[in-house]
């Protein structure tokens, strides 16, 4: 429902006040931000329900764009372009036609309940936000269980690299969350590689890690146990699993 809470509303922990109400009460369900003073750390009625649901942190962690959502919110284009270092006549063109269709049809209606596709719309974006900071946590603590940071060295030059092992089940996807990981670690200056199981076979994969250019795999291409090296050389894979053997692999793509 949108309009502006009564009295009763606001007292009622039944009836969540999202980004009206002129109030910031957890306990009462209610999630306003506009009574904060200006000086204030952004921060918009989003950040207030996950806060609420725990999962604030890590959304910040996770989700680059909810920083600048808080920004422009609360201190609007102009200050949020001087954020990102960019011209302000940037923004604009960044602006997605679906995000627009979004917000004009939510905004003409007063009232939306389910099977309505906005209010269908709203709660799949609400399952998906919800699902992957969850999950991606859920990921980043496997990742901490069982990878190992190896320390590598070619041409006399030391660097380090994640090594995740194959477990069972295999993850869906066996690269995600090592980046974060990786960063939670605070060794993203340290870390020029990553290698992790191939879900399409029984070997490895190698990457760069912030596609570092002190890597090329395609200097791989011509190994025999490697069949397939990108032209691009920021990724690789394998057959073989001895990690000896893998250690070798990313110290040759070792470039400088």
């Amino acid at each position: 429902i949108r309009r502006e809470p009564t009295a009763a509303d606001l007292a009622d922990p039944k009836v969540a006040v999202v980004d009206v109400g002129g109030e910031h009460n957890p306990a009462q369900m209610n999630f306003d931000h506009h009574q904060l003073p200006r000086d204030h750390t952004p921060i918009c009625a989003l950040s207030l329900v996950l806060q609420h649901l725990d999962l604030y942190k890590d959304a910040r962690e996770f989700c680059p764009w909810l920083e600048l959502v808080e920004w422009f919110d609360c201190r609007g284009p102009g200050e949020t372009a001087q954020l990102l270092e960019i011209d302000p006549e940037i923004l604009p063109r960044l602006n997605s036609p679906i995000d627009i269709t979004l917000l004009h049809r939510f905004a003409s209606q007063f009232e939306l309940h389910p099977g309505d596709p906005i209010w269908e719309m709203m709660q799949m974006i609400g399952i998906d936000l919800v699902s992957y900071v969850r999950g991606y946590r859920e990921r980043i603590n496997f990742v901490e269980k069982h990878s190992t940071i190896w320390t590598l060295e070619s041409a006399e030059i030391k660097f380090k690299a994640l090594f995740m092992p194959r477990t069972k089940p295999l993850p869906k996807e066996a690269s995600a969350g090592l980046g974060g990981y990786i960063r939670e670690i605070g060794l993203e200056q340290e870390v020029l590689a990553l290698i992790y199981p191939d879900t399409r076979g029984k070997g490895y994969g190698l990457r760069r890690f912030r596609d570092t250019v002190q890597l090329d795999f395609k200097k791989l291409e011509n190994e025999t146990d490697v069949h397939f090296a990108h032209t691009q050389g920021f990724i690789a894979k394998t057959s073989s699993t001895d990690q000896i053997r893998l250690r070798h692999l990313v110290q040759q793509a070792f470039v400088g």
